[in-house]
């Protein structure tokens, strides 16, 4: 029989994979210390967490909510003009959530929705806690900081964004199953996948829906992928995937493998000796957790050029390379060979990104929902 419990908690956030899975290892931790507990996801209506919150078995609300767009396309223009009749519109709708729901606590992972659902949390005296991923904070949680009981972050040094008296360095929630790879994974891995073991492995990931450019360096790579005893993942990403099969399907001979999305990222990790990567701090924790070299590639395309910011801080203590975006397609894959066949610079990279690792940030996370 399940105990009764009196913790009902808003979990909001979303708009990538880099906000979902934390924000689904948040929950499934606050349920294992509290199996009665009543979770209720809130997101962006249209975007990736509508589908892949009920995957993993939670309810989720959605909000009219949508960012700011970066491009000067006219499409992109209307949009822009439209956000703050959206964001009243989802104000509203997250009063009426609060009102329905009744939570005892909020918690906010970063994404569109997460701005009002905790301005109206706390206008309605509801206690929320703040997740901050990046290295380096976000205008939104700025100006929610003021009034949550806790701000947890990934990073030292925090204390040139947020009050340090609310801040907990806890890490980035990853999923569990996401560990250093031993011989007997690795074996696991390559079967799984199709590889030789014995050959060197380059993950290319490019998150949820891919990169440009990472993809156009995979593209420009594929004449010369013959010439090097090496085997590439390439997840390219649901908007590159008809693209780089297609290109894949001029060369059909060589060692690299497009996919659209990898459902098993702990095999992945576990096969690669080089990970190529944006710089998303979900990535990095989970990249750091697996203790993976890395060529960090920080999209540009991001509020605050936070992703750069997060390479950054890897790139001082010697824990991953960074390749600007610009330069990317001069220099990536030249740059890749040259290290995958590295081993003593692989070690070292592996062994420095492991230290930064903070793997029960999930639990800490949800330990301090419960306490509310």
């Amino acid at each position: 029989m399940k105990r009764q419990s009196n913790h009902k908690i808003i979990i909001s956030g979303g708009g990538t994979g880099g906000h979902i899975f934390p924000a689904v290892s948040i929950a499934n931790a606050i349920k294992t210390q509290d199996p009665g507990a009543d979770i209720l996801f809130v997101g962006a209506l249209g975007r990736m967490e509508m589908e892949k919150v009920p995957a993993a078995g939670y309810t989720i609300k959605g909000l009219p909510i949508a960012g700011l767009r970066r491009d000067l396309s006219l499409k992109s223009i209307r949009e822009n003009l439209l956000l703050p009749f959206r964001l009243l519109d989802s104000i509203a709708a997250a009063r009426k959530i609060l009102d329905q729901y009744k939570p005892t606590v909020a918690v906010g992972v970063g994404g569109y929705a997460s701005g009002p659902l905790l301005w109206a949390a706390g206008r309605k005296g509801v206690p929320y806690i703040i997740q901050e991923q990046n290295s380096y904070a976000g205008k939104t949680n700025k100006l929610l900081a003021p009034k949550a009981v806790h701000i947890c972050v990934a990073y030292p040094g925090m204390e040139k964004f947020f009050p340090a008296s609310k801040i907990v360095l806890t890490g980035n929630p990853i999923r569990n199953d996401i560990l250093p790879s031993t011989r007997e994974s690795h074996q696991a891995a390559c079967n799984h996948f199709g590889l030789d073991p014995k050959k060197k492995t380059i993950l290319v990931i490019g998150g949820s829906l891919g990169a440009g450019t990472l993809n156009r360096c995979m593209e420009n790579f594929l004449p010369r992928a013959g010439n090097f005893p090496v085997q590439i993942l390439w997840q390219s990403g649901k908007n590159g995937i008809l693209q780089a099969t297609k290109a894949k399907n001029n060369y059909p001979q060589t060692a690299v493998y497009p996919m659209e999305f990898i459902q098993r990222m702990d095999l992945a990790y576990a096969a690669a000796d080089l990970v190529i990567s944006r710089a998303g701090a979900g990535s990095i924790s989970e990249l750091s957790a697996a203790g993976k070299a890395c060529i960090f590639v920080p999209s540009p395309n991001v509020a605050e050029d936070h992703q750069t910011h997060n390479a950054m801080a890897l790139v001082k203590e010697d824990a991953g390379y960074l390749v600007a975006d610009l330069r990317a397609p001069d220099l990536l894959m030249d740059q890749a060979m040259e290290l995958v066949f590295n081993d003593s610079r692989l070690a070292v990279l592996s062994e420095n990104i492991l230290k930064l690792s903070r793997p029960h940030a999930a639990a800490q996370i949800a330990q301090m929902v419960l306490e509310l």
